[in-house]
């Protein structure tokens, strides 16, 4: 099983991705990892910490002449704001935060469970997916992320953008302060961002990633705990600050009857030799998962995000101490952080594809799986020309 657990306090001596199972022959490219980390310190509305911190990985172990060797591989990202040990305690919980929950479930003060709950930990899970991602890309396997909505800001992609390659769609996304596909509304976020910082508030919002590429049959209906849209959807959810998950059309499709919900299966000949197989889908409402398993369309993630809780203008708490009113603590922070919530997505998306891949393909080495792949494919080619289905 390919996994990953990361170590590491937001102002420690730094972050540490450790990632196991990862398959050998690989070539681990550092660009693309400090890429990612460079892009989740990015986007419109951060705070002080980004001016101070430049992310970038080491590789510590499991690397040999520039490419995996199948053994455990040790992320480290270093904390330029190292000063942990003189950060002053903190009595004044913030609402919305693990300030309370965590000091009364653990005995101690807020300090350590602010510095692990901090979002700076997801410097360790974008290391680990953009590792993810340089083996997808050995399989042509594409993820992109992007921002749908800043507060009330709509930035619904137009669909003619979604029916654009992946590069074109990172071409247009890059080119925006707020990392959606909609440059022509990126001055009307801003605003807003704008706004809610002067206000001394802060803003969430709703991100997208869009797998493409992907193979059939990654993930199963056969146990609950290895459904794909259930791993992705506990992944995306376990990200700081993230309320609510759905695949494909999700929330939506309780409001419309079955004839508007699912999407019917056509064949195309001139698509046997594509990931599909030959079957084509006129729409995408399951967002490429059926039954916990891929079925060949891209797979679509789209995760709300709820505004950071450390305000400015800060709400009212309870001082653990004198249990007296107050108003909650307040360290540096950002206005919103949609845009950098975007790229934890999409990297997270990245590795739990990545570790489905892995099982399914068998996880030894990355030749191991391009075989195992084209076999699976070659099979289903026989079974569809023979029409033989049976077990």
């Amino acid at each position: 099983m390919l996994t990953y657990q990361t170590a590491g306090e937001s102002h420690g001596k730094g972050i540490a991705a450790l990632v196991d199972g990862f398959p050998a022959g690989v070539p681990l490219d550092l660009n693309v990892v400090d890429g990612e980390l460079r892009r989740r310190q990015g986007g419109y509305g951060r705070g002080g910490r980004q001016t101070i911190e430049t992310d970038a990985a080491e590789i510590l172990t499991g690397v040999l002449h520039g490419a995996s060797m199948g053994s455990p591989i040790l992320l480290w990202v270093k904390n330029r704001d190292y000063k942990l040990e003189s950060m002053p305690e903190l009595t004044r919980p913030r609402p919305g935060h693990g300030d309370l929950t965590g000091s009364v479930k653990y005995g101690t003060g807020i300090r350590p469970i602010l510095e692990r709950s901090s979002a700076r930990e997801t410097a360790g899970r974008v290391a680990a997916g953009a590792l993810a991602r340089l083996l997808l890309r050995e399989l042509e396997i594409e993820v992109v992320g992007y921002v749908e909505s800043v507060g009330d800001v709509d930035l619904t992609p137009c669909a003619e953008t979604l029916t654009q390659t992946p590069s074109e769609m990172r071409e247009i996304r890059d080119a925006t302060q707020v990392f959606s596909l909609r440059p022509d509304l990126d001055e009307e976020a801003t605003r807003a961002i704008d706004a809610a910082k002067e206000a001394g508030d802060t803003l969430g919002g709703v991100v997208v990633a869009r797998v493409f590429n992907v193979p059939f049959g990654l993930g199963t209906h056969a146990q609950w705990s290895s459904k794909l849209d259930g791993r992705l959807a506990q992944a995306v959810a376990a990200i700081q600050a993230f309320k609510g998950v759905e695949i494909g059309d999700g929330f939506k499709l309780a409001r419309v009857p079955g004839s508007q919900a699912h999407d019917e299966i056509l064949w195309n000949e001139n698509q046997r030799d594509a990931r599909t197989l030959g079957f084509v889908r006129p729409t995408n409402r399951a967002g490429g998962i059926e039954a916990g398993m891929t079925n060949g369309q891209p797979i679509v993630v789209r995760a709300a995000m709820k505004p950071i809780p450390t305000l400015r203008k800060p709400l009212r708490s309870v001082d653990l101490v004198t249990k007296e009113p107050v108003e909650a603590s307040f360290e540096r922070s950002d206005a919103c952080a949609i845009s950098a919530a975007s790229v934890v997505v999409e990297n997270v998306v990245a590795f739990e594809i990545a570790a489905a891949i892995v099982e399914k393909f068998g996880g030894d080495s990355l030749e191991e799986i391009k075989a195992r792949l084209k076999l699976f494919n070659e099979s289903v080619a026989t079974r569809l020309e023979n029409g033989n289905w049976n077990v």
